[in-house]
């Protein structure tokens, strides 16, 4: 029997019904039918009945088998799209969220021509490329701790045709050898308490990398104590400090950075109106001080 893009898709509707929503399971199917043949949307829909090789039929079977074990389809297929971007990523690396693209969007708000940008927990350095390639002729860094993150990151600056100087530190213990001063730093680091593990997705559990993830209930803003001590003597006079943050820790987060000595701390909500970003001004000391 002859296989179309309608009828595999079809198949996987069933063979994941119990797994995805059925709109997701279509979305999946686009993302995977868009990275096989590099069909456009409106290809897809032309192309429906189409007869499709035995190679992709039976390649996208393997894939639905993976999805039903819960492997998310950005690991199956190795990259993802972030700020209309494509990233290779793998398992040291997080899947880039939206709520992140909203988070370098509100940064390139500041961004000015001649700055010089630092991204701390770069990962699959979505969040540096993106500023790069669209920030006003801005300098960018990317600092992470694991040296296969900082690979991948390499690979998708130069797919991406990005200059960005990546490199590794550990910010929890100083990040020495990072010398600033910077105009703007930002970073995405862990946020999410041990305890809240519970009401997270399996297959988040099992193929992301939990060191990116995670931190532990008796201190969740360790991270956040780390990047604004390093902010404060790394960031210019009227430097930015962006992070995203815990939902839950809106206004200790808030608090921790008044206490380290910001000024104009201001949080934005995200796309489904959660506080997740905040902003935060260094105040006029003389960097290094």
């Amino acid at each position: 029997m002859n296989s179309s893009i309608f009828t595999v898709t079809q198949y996987a509707i069933n063979e994941l019904k119990d797994t995805y929503p059925q709109e997701e399971i279509r979305s999946i199917c686009r993302l995977i039918f868009s990275d096989i043949f590099q069909y456009t949307n409106i290809e897809i829909h032309l192309k429906k009945y189409d007869c499709l090789p035995e190679s992709f039929v039976n390649k996208f079977y393997a894939v639905v088998k993976e999805l039903k074990q819960g492997k998310p389809v950005q690991y199956i297929i190795g990259e993802t799209e972030f700020a209309g971007l494509r990233f290779r990523i793998d398992g040291s690396t997080l899947i880039p969220r939206p709520e992140t693209e909203e988070l370098v969007r509100w940064t390139l708000e500041s961004a000015r021509s001649g700055m010089r940008i630092l991204d701390i927990g770069t990962g699959s350095g979505c969040i540096a490329i993106t500023l790069a390639k669209l920030g006003p002729d801005v300098s960018v860094c990317g600092m992470d701790i694991s040296s296969d993150a900082l690979i991948v990151a390499k690979e998708n600056a130069e797919r991406n045709e990005t200059e960005v100087l990546f490199g590794e530190g550990d910010i929890l213990d100083g990040a020495d050898g990072w010398k600033g001063p910077y105009d703007m730093i930002i970073s995405n680091p862990p946020y999410v308490r041990e305890s809240e593990k519970e009401w997270m997705e399996r297959r988040v559990l099992s193929y992301e990398p939990e060191r990116a993830l995670f931190v532990p209930d008796d201190d969740p803003l360790l991270f956040y104590r780390a990047i604004a001590r390093f902010g404060r003597t790394h960031l210019a006079p009227g430097g930015l400090l962006f992070v995203e943050i815990n939902e839950a820790l809106e206004a200790e987060t808030a608090c921790l950075l008044q206490e380290s000595g910001y000024a104009a701390v201001t949080g934005r909500k995200d796309l489904f109106g959660k506080p997740r970003f905040i902003r935060a001004e260094q105040t006029g000391i003389p960097y290094g001080s």
